[in-house]
């Protein structure tokens, strides 16, 4: 178990960020267990999954170095835009360190102070047993299974998750 950060800031990304973002989205996805993106995407398309319209992109940080990034956007348009979604990587050599749920906490309440009503995670690997622990912790509930919808590089085919969260009960 690794030692929990003492002083972790969690602020909005800016442009001078990228590379270390770049990097953590490298890692994650070449390992292959987390994420449906492959590696090697290109990084005009990294860029505008960090930074694309109507995203907003924070990073959390130990002052000096980068240790995970998450976004917030809206789930979908129009109708449906009462929804958030949002998506979190953590750098793998700080995993277990309390990075992920800090976000995930600063995200609940970043979305909550934007007037989302709720948050809805689309693919959550079923596999990723810390990533579905962390967020049932924080009040989200699986409430869609998508049968052998993610190819682990190991496991074969395995499920993913569908998982809600209302916001009502936010300050």
């Amino acid at each position: 178990m690794h030692p929990q950060l003492v002083s972790l800031v969690i602020r909005a990304a800016t442009a001078s960020d990228f590379g270390s973002i770049a990097k953590i989205f490298d890692a994650v996805t070449a390992e292959g267990t987390t994420y449906t993106l492959m590696p090697g995407m290109p990084i005009d398309e990294v860029r505008r999954y960090w930074f694309g319209d109507r995203i907003a992109c924070f990073v959390a940080s130990n002052h000096e170095t980068v240790l995970g990034v998450y976004k917030l956007v809206a789930n979908q348009a129009g109708r449906g835009a009462h929804v958030a979604n949002a998506s979190f990587m953590v750098d793998p050599a700080s995993a277990g360190r309390g990075i992920g749920r800090a976000m995930g906490v600063h995200c609940l309440a970043t979305a909550a102070a934007a007037g989302y009503e709720a948050i809805q995670f689309n693919f959550v690997v079923s596999t990723n047993a810390a990533a579905v622990a962390l967020w049932k912790s924080l009040g989200f509930a699986i409430v869609g299974t998508l049968p052998g919808a993610f190819h682990h590089p190991t496991l074969g085919m395995v499920d993913a998750y569908v998982m809600f969260r209302r916001l009502d009960d936010m300050p």
